[in-house]
């Protein structure tokens, strides 16, 4: 029996934060093996907390009509999920305890007769995919984040998105900026990763960028906020990722998220920043934390259609026995990756990088 011919099932989850396109993969994955390949597809619910609860369902054709440019996942997610490091509950002292649930998981893949999974997700769920493998299941990654942070793949989908909608936001806040002569700071999403926080920064010309790749100086900051009133330009527009910190300085923790493989919450830079601004230079301040609204909502018409590209890649991959892979963006094609080399692994913003070049020429300061 050749290799095609074994393959009858497959499964597909999305797994970590929300973000434009997943339905548009989940679409591109269940019609194309059901409509070129004859294969049943199976949703699996919430991510990996789906496999440890064997939540797993058939997906028609129908069930993944009308739903290419659909914000979120039509099967649900879940970031507190890994196999391998599983809250189960709390001890007499109320700490979370952990277990290596990864046998369940497996044992549901194998009930449901599912012979490869494809894997939606980010580093964290690219590396709850290579602990799977490791036990003995067949995976394809497909990259989805807004930070755009994955390894080895030149883009992912959803980051278009979250920088058209952040480039609107500073767009629009400039404008009250300027009616109100005030600093004006944006924080915006990206973990550790400045990719949002660039693009939309240079997209709309703010004034400062600080992503967590440079640590800023407060000094500096202040001072191009005071120059830019002196000189007659009565507002400062400034773009902070999340993650950003001052020389020497520490990222700011909104709140720890005891019983998740990924605890840390980051967040409220913009506020700490807005007080120290303007205690400095006595200048009116703002911040405005955007949040999950960057990652909510319709996915843009280019993170449509790599989502779409994604999902039928990840097909073929499966249909040609080329297992334990992430599709991937290299040099505008279309290729893979193994998935190890992605596992616990993050792309960062090069100090070098020539769009921080570009938006230094043009004026904006990183704060260094």
């Amino acid at each position: 029996m050749s290799h095609t011919q074994k393959v009858k099932r497959i499964g597909v989850l999305t797994g970590g934060g929300d973000c434009p396109g997943l339905n548009a993969v989940i679409r591109a994955v269940t019609k194309s093996a059901i409509s070129q390949h004859r294969l049943e597809v199976f949703g699996v619910a919430d991510g990996f907390l789906g496999l440890i609860e064997n939540r797993i369902r058939l997906l028609t054709f129908d069930d993944v009509s009308n739903i290419l440019d659909r914000g979120g996942t039509i099967l649900g997610t879940s970031n507190k999920a890994n196999p391998a490091h599983f809250c189960t509950g709390n001890d007499p002292a109320g700490r979370p305890v952990f277990e290596d649930v990864t046998d369940r998981a497996v044992r549901h893949v194998k009930e449901h007769g599912l012979y490869a999974l494809v894997v939606i997700g980010g580093d964290g769920t690219m590396s709850g995919a290579a602990h799977l493998i490791q036990r003995g299941l067949r995976i394809v990654g497909v990259p989805k984040t807004i930070d755009n942070d994955l390894m080895h793949t030149d883009v992912t989908f959803g980051f278009d998105t979250a920088v058209a909608i952040a480039t609107d936001a500073l767009d629009r806040i400039r404008t009250t900026a300027s009616s109100h002569h005030r600093v004006m700071i944006v924080e915006l999403m990206g973990r550790n990763a400045g990719w949002i926080t660039l693009h939309a920064g240079a997209a709309s010309g703010a004034d400062v960028l600080l992503i967590p790749e440079i640590e800023y100086d407060l000094h500096k900051v202040c001072t191009r906020c005071a120059d830019r009133s002196r000189r007659g330009r009565a507002y400062t527009l400034v773009a902070v990722s999340e993650g950003a910190k001052p020389i020497g300085g520490e990222m700011v923790v909104d709140r720890v998220v005891q019983e998740s493989p990924d605890p840390i919450r980051l967040g409220g830079i913009s506020e700490v920043l807005c007080e120290q601004i303007a205690n400095r230079t006595k200048l009116e301040c703002r911040a405005t934390i955007l949040g999950h609204v960057q990652r909510g909502g319709k996915p843009t018409a280019h993170d449509r259609v790599l989502a779409t590209q994604f999902g039928h890649q990840a097909v073929e991959l499966i249909m040609n026995g080329q297992y334990d892979r992430m599709v991937a963006v290299q040099d505008g094609r279309i290729t893979s990756v193994p998935i190890s080399d992605v596992a616990d692994r993050q792309r960062l913003v090069p100090r070098d990088h020539p769009l921080v070049a570009a938006c230094r020429a043009t004026g904006a300061t990183f704060g260094d």
